[in-house]
Formats: structure tokens, C-alpha cells, sequence
């Protein structure tokens, strides 16, 4: 993706925030110059902030999403039973942009439609190796209220509903009648080790840096 396609897609994405009077912590709205001379250890260490992928294929009106994390904790925090063993993203999704088939290894996960159109999800079983079982229906939680889905149901989130799902549910998810603004409250968030893609894609964009940027990415960092 280029750097002044990034910069239109977030500025674009805090209006849209904006718009449900929702706000984000101060520093997403930094400029570089701000973050640079800022103590920013935590934000670095706790890969908190701005995050657009196109999973590294260059389609993402068809394939991407947009997050913001504000607030992660660390894989020793985690390990040790003590401290942060939590994360929040909030997220957009575009209509028909799809989020592609994954799962955790560690990350058990809330996702909440907070607003805009529905949220649809695919959700398949895994196998007891961990591959993708698509021979099955599933149960989930959506809201505290158990739901059986069949073999190939999808499962829609209206604004204000939710679904549970721990490591071992494969999901893609996109938004239809209109974009979605989505919360996830998860285990501590690591994107670097705990996805498990179904196909061979990438995690982070490659960026064209054609212009500057007006605001940091977390692999800016």
C-alpha cells in the first residue's frame, strides 16, 4: 500500500470513530514529530496504536481491516499469571471486506459490533491438530447465550451483539449493509506469533512510501 493511501484510510478511520462519539486515547492523534520526542516506551513495547493490513496482498477494498489497540498485555505478563492478561482493539471493517479465515494459539476473544452495518462471521471447528474442520457444525457463545450453529452457518451480529471465541474456532468475519465499527476484548495480543492463517498470507502491509506519513503505524515502529 502506498504511505498517502494509508494516510486517507486513517483519517478517514478517526472521523469514522468520531461519527458514534467515540474517542481514542491521545496518542493516536499524534503527529511523528510528537511520538518521536514523547515517552513512548509503553506504547512500542505493548504494540499499541494504528495498525492497517492488507495481509500483504495489495487488495485492501477486498481484503483488509483497520485497528486501533489501546490497551496490551505482555507474553511474560501472561505466562506469570499477574499483571495485564488483557487486550482491546477497536476496529472498522469495510462492506464486504473480508477479514480471512484464521485462528489463536493463545488469544481467547470477544468480538462486539458497536455499530454501522452487521457483522457476519464464518466459524468453523478445529481439528485436535489444530487444522480447520469444515465436516461440523460448532457451538459458540454470542452474548452469554449459547448458539448451535450448522455445518457452513454463518453467524450475523446486529450493532450491540457479540460472539466468544476462543483458540480453537476458525473465523473470517466482514461487514455487509454498510461498514462496522467492532471492539475485540481479548488474552494479551501478540500478532506476531498467536495467528494462524488457513492459507499462506501475511500479517503487516508493504508500504510504498510515496509521501509522509501523518501518523505512525505499529510496524512503524
Amino acid at each position: 500500500m502506498k504511505r498517502s493511501e494509508l494516510n486517507d484510510v486513517l483519517a478517514d478511520a478517526e472521523a469514522f470513530i468520531t461519527s458514534f462519539g467515540a474517542l481514542l486515547p491521545p496518542f493516536a492523534y499524534w503527529e511523528p514529530s510528537q511520538f518521536k520526542n514523547a515517552d513512548a516506551d509503553q506504547i512500542r513495547e505493548r504494540k499499541l496504536g494504528w495498525d492497517i493490513t492488507d495481509y500483504g496482498l495489495g487488495k485492501f477494498d477486498e481484503m483488509g481491516l483497520i485497528l486501533f489497540t489501546t490497551r496490551n498485555g505482555l507474553a511474560s505478563e501472561l505466562n506469570s499469571g499477574r499483571g495485564m492478561l488483557y487486550a482491546e482493539k477497536m476496529m472498522i471493517s469495510d462492506d464486504k471486506q473480508l477479514a480471512p479465515m484464521h485462528r489463536h494459539n493463545i488469544k481467547t476473544e470477544d468480538i462486539i459490533n458497536r455499530g454501522g452495518g452487521d457483522l457476519v462471521l464464518e466459524l468453523f471447528p478445529a481439528h485436535a491438530d489444530g487444522s480447520i474442520n469444515r465436516d461440523e457444525g460448532l457451538d459458540v457463545i454470542s452474548d452469554a447465550v449459547p448458539v448451535r450453529l450448522a455445518k457452513g452457518e454463518l453467524l450475523r451480529l446486529k450493532p450491540g451483539q457479540s460472539v466468544t471465541l476462543p483458540p480453537s474456532i476458525w473465523h473470517a468475519f466482514w461487514a455487509e449493509n454498510g461498514r462496522c465499527l467492532i471492539t475485540e476484548v481479548s488474552t494479551v495480543n501478540d500478532d506476531l506469533t498467536d495467528n494462524v492463517f488457513e492459507d499462506p498470507i501475511g500479517r503487516f502491509p508493504n508500504i510504498e512510501e510515496d509521501v509522509k506519513p501523518t501518523r505512525l503505524l505499529v510496524t512503524d515502529y
